[in-house]
């Protein structure tokens, strides 16, 4: 032994030593202080906390500081004094906000681990899109910058104080502009730090600009009702649903929220008291919205006005030109007008084009079907997207001109997402000083002079108004991981403010929002919103020009005319590409490609055929002077002649895990009439590089089987259980099986294939929950993702009333524009006769007596018998310790990013088996929750993650032995089947048929 150095024998001693008493002590403190710790020889050094527990063996413990002394850590030692408030092993949840949505932060000793929605909140109250959920991962990203920058070369906070404060006064001395070019802010508390700068230095100021814009809609509404504002759209009172190139259940305004209203009226409740909405959608690529449609034509970018065109003549009797030429389309606006005119006052027509005056059309045809007032809201408008194109583009021209002295940057990335990132760097040259409140030096904080780092928004005190009246508070639930700074304290540091954060949002709210409000601030934050209340919502009179609108329409539809027409769309994992650094997100397959860790060029297979593209193939795609190159997937329902490329991808400085994977696609879009559009004039040449996709829909599938039952609603008001095809009671069966008894509990499923859109926010609330592993591109390629859920797509192809469902014939499809497309949630059935059981040599996977099929992952060694044995391939092979093995570093195996794992759920290691548990620990904790309580386990008490994510509550979870469980009524559901229920395994999940409401002859 080395008697330089100092040893203890174990924790109980060490907990003893002076350096770490006082160490312990400020473990709850606000500041990280510096601490004495022993080093090696055992003398005293000054060490920042940080290095203190590392030097402890700890790693980056610190990241378990609480926040604002509330929120306690879990430490790897015992608890000294134990934070009132802290149980070791029982979660404490914080009301937040996310986006807008009132939300619960879920923490374990002091780490944020999983977000939910509020089932109390205000709109969107049941479920979150997938962003939501996997954005506490972004919490623990190492490549964020942990320290204030000037020139790339960290600095104390005072410094770069210091600096901006110079800059701020030498602008406004010369009388130059100060502006603050951010996303859309929606938050009162980051408003009104604006307003104390812009008090300070009054030639500041802002510019509010949103990578994807939606500054058509907010033009269009000034143009013709005189309010310059994003509606609120009410899905749930339209009985016809037409849309025009909007994802309304995917990525268009508030793709969530729509689904969740959209639902109530297709969902089994609704089908069951006789009534279904109708939903039309004209799209040139395959949407997630598109695959949900009821009935789906397939059109050009060019032809949306066209579209609008006609149904307004349709609809009011009109004569405007510039109506839709196609046949099949024209067919498509007659039926659709009929319906329209049918329903006035309950239908609504959405347009996803972001051109003033295709908006304008659509506002035409809303106020002759009487939309505004009922579906449609002008009064309680969203706040979510209010960035205005023209003013960025007049910012850029002030700053060429040497206008601007000081530019700011919050939430910004113009160097990467806008369309001409090199005017955005020739502007910015000419700016005389220029800072970044970026977390990560990205491809705009890096140009700049320097970087003050923010932090995330579970270290932040803050709020958002996403909707007039209503708004939710943010609130941290741990410590800056970070030396970081809110933007918003910043701000009132340039501006001479000393306020401190905390104090300035409380002020800033009952001053402002709860003025004259029963609530007060504790109350607030137990509660996560406060809401005004809904105004009445009006009727609107147009008053636009339809001509000139529809003439102008067709102008900028002319210029996109080609050989091949883009489209652009936002994916909905990718997003705008903000979330590129969060593997959660990379490795979630898209609803409709299924394809992960990539961007791609999406053709017609009959485009493809004519192009030479076989398997593998890639593409040279160019528009409006740019050129990439891209993999191609032969898309079935992709518009003849059209290619569909999502933006998001190709950044190059976001981090470990989002660095160059895809391509760039924003250069493609243009300007025309003041907004930015994202559809061109294409060409598509084929390329010599051979490149492989990492789909997910390629592998473990049970294709060749009757899994998908489809009806029309027609068919289903005469018979509800028309097409569930019971095969059950067809044949007898016989059992190789002992009959379970499950006298207490029994946990099953039940499936909605009419409210299920496929979106995937269930399989990244799965992996969050279960601390299932990114495995990364290569090993997608391989078939080795680890999702124990996947959502399976499938397709119907229809030509001339006949379906075919063959390989052999698809061959024959004359364009594979019209399909229909059901989508499949799949997991472990937790059969009560499981085929996995009976051929496990060592009783890994066993039969519970509450109906559960469970994995003991200490037994199992890997034979991988059970996956061969299992007909729905829902079992997943743990080929290497992903968490721990450098091969598979998606920043998510180093010890700071696994702080995110959920200490309830076992992380697996190499050569286990592992699938959907059926979140067997949320189960015993509802059932020790009720025996605590010393009562029954309720109906609701125990969700599941992938039901708790779902706003479109496709996914029920219950105990089938309460006949009156929500579970219970939905399997008496005539529509219901179970997958495979044939071969007589007897599975615990049912699905209910999926029904359309189609056009009927």
């Amino acid at each position: 032994m080395d008697s330089n150095k100092k040893y203890w024998k174990g924790l109980e001693e060490l907990q003893q030593t002076p350096a770490f008493v006082e160490g312990s002590k400020s473990e709850f403190a606000e500041p990280i202080p510096v601490e004495d710790v022993l080093n090696e020889e055992g003398l005293s050094t000054k060490t920042p906390r940080r290095d203190f527990l590392k030097a402890l063996g700890f790693g980056l413990g610190a990241v378990s500081l609480a926040a604002c002394q509330r929120t306690p850590v879990h430490k790897a030692v015992p608890y000294l004094i134990k934070p009132e408030e802290i149980t070791p092993g029982i979660p404490n949840f914080y009301a937040s906000s996310f986006n807008g949505q009132s939300i619960l932060v879920r923490t374990r000793e002091g780490r944020p681990i999983s977000l939910e929605a509020n089932p109390n909140g205000i709109g969107l109250n049941q479920g979150t899109d997938a962003t939501t959920v996997a954005s506490v991962l972004d919490l623990y990203d190492m490549s964020k910058l942990q320290n204030p920058q000037i020139a790339g070369k960290d600095v104390e906070w005072s410094k770069l104080d210091e600096t901006v404060i110079a800059a701020l006064n030498k602008a406004a001395a010369a009388g130059k502009q100060i502006t603050l070019v951010s996303n859309t802010v929606n938050s009162p508390s980051t408003l009104a730090a604006i307003a104390k700068l812009t008090a300070k230095y009054p030639t500041t100021n802002h510019v509010q600009v949103d990578a994807v814009s939606y500054a058509g809609i907010i033009e269009a509404n000034k143009n013709t009702f005189g309010k310059a504002v994003v509606p609120s759209y009410n899905f749930e009172k339209a009985n016809v649903v037409v849309s025009v190139a909007a994802d309304f259940l995917g990525t268009w305004l508030a793709g969530e929220e729509h689904t969740q209203q959209f639902m109530k009226t297709r969902d089994h409740k609704s089908l069951k008291n006789g009534k279904m909405s109708r939903h039309i959608q004209f799209e040139s690529g395959l949407s997630l919205t598109g695959t949900n449609a009821d009935v789906r034509i397939a059109i050009k970018p060019s032809e949306e006005a066209a579209v609008l065109i006609s149904l307004y003549n349709a609809i009011t009797g009109s004569s405007v030109a510039g109506g839709v030429a196609s046949k099949k389309a024209a067919t498509a606006v007659k039926l659709t007008a009929q319906e329209l005119l049918a329903n006035k006052g309950n239908a609504l027509v959405v347009a996803g084009s972001n051109d003033v005056n295709v908006q304008t059309l659509a506002n035409a045809i809303n106020v002759a079907i009487s939309a505004y007032g009922t579906t449609i809201d002008l009064d309680n408008y969203s706040k979510q997207y209010q960035g205005s194109d023209a003013s960025f583009a007049t910012f850029l021209n002030n700053a060429k001109a040497g206008q601007v002295g000081v530019a700011l940057f919050l939430n910004s990335n113009p160097v990467y997402d806008y369309f001409k990132a090199e005017d955005v760097k020739a502007a910015l040259a000419k700016v005389d000083f220029t800072v970044s409140f970026a977390q990560r030096a990205d491809e705009t904080a890096s140009e700049l002079k320097a970087i003050a780092p923010n932090n995330t928004f579970l270290e932040s005190w803050g709020d958002a108004s996403a909707k007039d009246g209503l708004y939710t508070i943010v609130q941290p639930t741990i410590n800056p991981v970070f030396n970081t700074r809110q933007a918003e304290q910043s701000l009132l540091i340039w501006a001479g403010d000393t306020t401190d954060i905390y104090t300035f949002v409380k002020n800033v709210w009952n001053t402002q929002i709860l003025a004259g409000s029963a609530k007060n601030w504790d109350a607030v934050l137990q509660t996560g919103f406060e809401y005004k209340g809904a105004k009445t919502a009006a009727a609107y009179t147009f008053s636009g020009d339809v001509n000139a609108a529809a003439a102008a329409a067709l102008v900028s539809a002319k210029a996109v005319q080609g050989e091949f027409e883009l489209k652009l769309y936002e994916p909905a994992a990718m997003r705008d590409g903000r979330y590129a650094n969060n593997a959660y997100l990379q490795e979630l397959p898209d609803p409709v490609s299924k394809v992960t860790w990539d961007n791609y060029a999406a053709l017609n297979p009959k485009d493809a055929e004519k192009l030479g593209l076989g398997e593998n193939a890639t593409v040279t795609v160019e528009a409006n002077g740019y050129s990439i190159e891209l993999p191609v997937i032969q898309q079935p329902g992709q518009a003849l002649g059209t290619v569909s490329v999502a933006v998001g991808y190709g950044r190059t400085k976001v981090g470990k895990a989002g660095d160059n994977v895809g391509k760039n696609a924003y250069p493609f879009a243009s300007v025309v009439n003041g907004t930015v559009q994202f559809a061109a004039k294409a060409t598509v040449a084929k390329a010599s590089r051979i490149y492989q996709l990492a789909q997910t829909q390629t592998h473990h599938t049970i294709e060749g089987r009757n899994i998908i039952r489809e009806t029309s609603f027609a068919k289903y008001l005469k018979n509800p259980s028309s097409e569930s095809g019971r095969f059950a009671d067809k044949h007898k069966t016989y059992d190789l099986w002992n009959k379970f008894e499950q006298p207490g509990h029994k946990w099953v499923m039940a499936i909605d294939l009419n409210a299920c859109t496929g979106c995937g926010a269930c399989i990244v609330a799965c992996n969050v929950e279960n601390n299932i592993p990114v495995v990364g591109r290569a090993e997608v390629i391989r078939r080795r993702e680890m999702h124990w859920l996947r959502i399976d797509r499938y397709y119907t192809i229809e030509e001339d009333g006949k379906e075919y469902t063959k390989e052999k014939e698809i061959a024959n499809i004359n364009d594979f524009e019209n399909v229909t497309v059901v989508h499949q949630p799949m997991m472990c059935q937790h059969c009560e006769h499981a085929p996995c059981e009976t051929v496990c040599p060592v009783l890994a996977t066993v039969h519970s007596s509450e109906g559960l099929n469970h994995m003991a992952y200490n037994r199992c060694f890997g034979t991988r018998y059970c996956a061969n044995n299992c007909p729905y391939k829902v079992r997943r092979f743990n080929w290497f310790n992903y968490w721990n093995d450098s091969r598979f570093d998606n920043y998510l195996n180093n010890e700071f990013t696994q702080l995110v794992l959920n200490p309830d759920v076992v992380t697996r290691s190499r050569g286990v088996m592992e699938k959907c548990s059926m979140c067997i620990q949320r189960i015993q904790s509802g059932k020790l929750q009720a025996k605590m309580e010393n009562r029954k386990v309720k109906d609701g008490d125990i969700q599941m993650a992938c039901s708790q994510a779902c706003s479109a509550n496709a996914i029920i979870f219950g105990d089938a032995n309460d006949p009156e469980s929500e579970v219970s009524k939905a399997l008496r559901n005539e529509r219901v089947y179970y997958v495979l229920e044939e071969i007589n395994v007897q599975p615990g999940i049912g699905y209910m048929t999926r029904v359309r409401n189609t056009f009927e002859a």
